[in-house]
């Protein structure tokens, strides 16, 4: 993968992807500094709704875009539009300009991870593409442990506004280094030919975005009104999704729309087993909030030792059986986690159950990745990568909605630990409880992501 004809390539598509996801890590530590310099702490929660809303459909429209012309259109426009974004933020004097300038990013975004994705398909030979989408998981695994504390010292000590224009730098040397393999490689459309433009799916793709952003607006806060824009968010979004994404993906029907669904899953269970591990190490065991971050630390560089893992040559003809295996280890992290609100538990227990469940999703991120590109038509891998990573998001914002809405209404909140002893334990259990039951629907998923064919050899 870092041989001659590949080396250049891989370099600038994983410095590409460590510098969103540092963007991606860091901006909840500059958030606050910039809502208060702005005067916006109003607009505090559309500044990641805007970035969601606009990644899904920055990803469908990369996928049409890759499927018609291939994949150097969507990565050059998507880093410009990205870097526009990052400017624009950066130096935004008032909040409305600021969230902008993160809506520009969310599209920029969605257009670079699925045409990188394509590229891999188009690229490397099918024994390399599983290194390769290992490499592109291990970078996230920097910024996850790092961004924060960067981003908090340059704020600090620079200001917020070096958080977004500092990267906007730094994404032009890894556009140059890949630039010219990757229009030697992969310019022009597919060689079975162009896949015809349908504009039918960037309009489901509008209304599962609106939808997707109406979900999160409504679950900001715990009233009657809410309840308006989550029922408008849930009409807009469901019955688009139900268009806009394989079918037979909801009812898991084996193979490829299994694998969609697969990723859906495991992603919204797993974030949301993340999610709500600080707060509940905070408020019900007592732990500082440094000391409960630490319970995260280690996910990072294990996740990366799974998508290290699936790559190895040997594992490939049993890809199938280790998904499998892999999702009841995310389950086991989901079930285990929570244990710690016994007092008898060890507190360290959560750092030692989520090291296990990330084995599990850097296995199973990485080789549903590899299942796309292999279950693809050539002329339809990128719209296959852009239904894989609006399942993902998608997953998140349902499930981080439902969750944090009964978690509020059960006493709890998942934005502040003063007051920690009003929580009480019953919230966490039914959130937890809820992850439980969607790692399950993943373990049973798992089982069907192999298509007859494969079944029989």
């Amino acid at each position: 993968m870092l041989s001659g004809p590949y080396r250049a390539l891989t370099l600038g598509c994983v410095s590409t992807i460590l510098l969103i996801a540092f963007e991606a890590m860091a901006i909840g530590t500059a958030m606050p500094a910039a809502a208060d310099a702005l005067d916006g702490v109003a607009l505090y929660a559309f500044a990641f709704s805007a970035y969601f809303t606009t990644s899904l459909l920055g990803m469908v429209l990369a996928g049409q875009w890759c499927d018609r012309g291939g994949p150097v259109g969507p990565v050059v426009t998507g880093i410009g539009v990205f870097s526009a974004g990052l400017l624009l933020s950066g130096a935004a004097q008032n909040m409305l300009t600021f969230v902008a300038g993160r809506a520009a990013q969310g599209a920029g975004g969605g257009l670079v991870i699925v045409a990188l994705y394509v590229v891999v398909r188009r690229v490397y030979p099918e024994r390399l593409r599983p290194a390769a989408l290992a490499a592109f998981s291990a970078a996230w695994v920097v910024p996850s442990l790092l961004g924060p504390v960067i981003a908090g010292v340059v704020t600090e000590h620079f200001g917020w506004r070096w958080v977004f224009l500092g990267i906007t730098v730094l994404v032009v040397l890894p556009l140059a280094i890949m630039l010219p393999p990757l229009r030697r490689s992969a310019s022009g459309p597919p060689a079975e030919g162009a896949k015809k433009f349908d504009a039918r799916m960037l309009r489901l793709a509008a209304a599962v975005a609106l939808g997707a952003g109406l979900l999160q607006f409504g679950g900001q806060e715990l009233r009657w009104l809410s309840a308006v824009p989550i029922a408008a968010g849930i009409a807009l979004a469901a019955p688009a999704a139900l268009r806009l994404l394989p079918a037979g993906t909801f009812r898991a029907a084996r193979g490829l729309p299994s694998v969609i669904m697969l990723r859906g899953l495991i992603s919204g269970a797993f974030m949301t087993t993340q999610t709500f591990l600080p707060l509940m190490l905070v408020t019900e065991r007592g732990l500082s909030i440094t000391q409960a971050g630490l319970a995260l630390a280690v996910g990072g560089a294990v996740w990366a030792l799974g998508s290290y893992a699936q790559s190895r040559p040997r594992l490939e003809p049993h890809r199938y059986l280790l998904v499998r295996v892999s999702t009841v280890l995310i389950l086991f992290a989901v079930l285990a986690t929570p244990l710690v609100l016994i007092e008898a538990v060890p507190v360290w227990t959560p750092a030692l159950t989520l090291a296990i469940g990330c084995v599990g999703m850097g296995y199973t991120v990485s080789s549903v990745g590899v299942l796309v590109l292999r279950l693809s038509r050539p002329e339809e891998a990128g719209g296959n990568v852009a239904s894989l990573q609006v399942c993902d998001a998608l997953s998140n914002v349902v499930m981080l909605t439902a969750v944090g809405s009964a978690f509020a209404a059960l006493g709890g909140s998942t934005t502040a630990v003063e007051g920690a002893s009003a929580v009480g334990p019953g919230a966490f259990v039914v959130v937890y409880a809820a992850a439980a039951v969607v790692a399950v629907l993943a373990v049973l998923t798992a089982g069907r992501v192999a298509t007859k064919e494969d079944m029989t050899h």
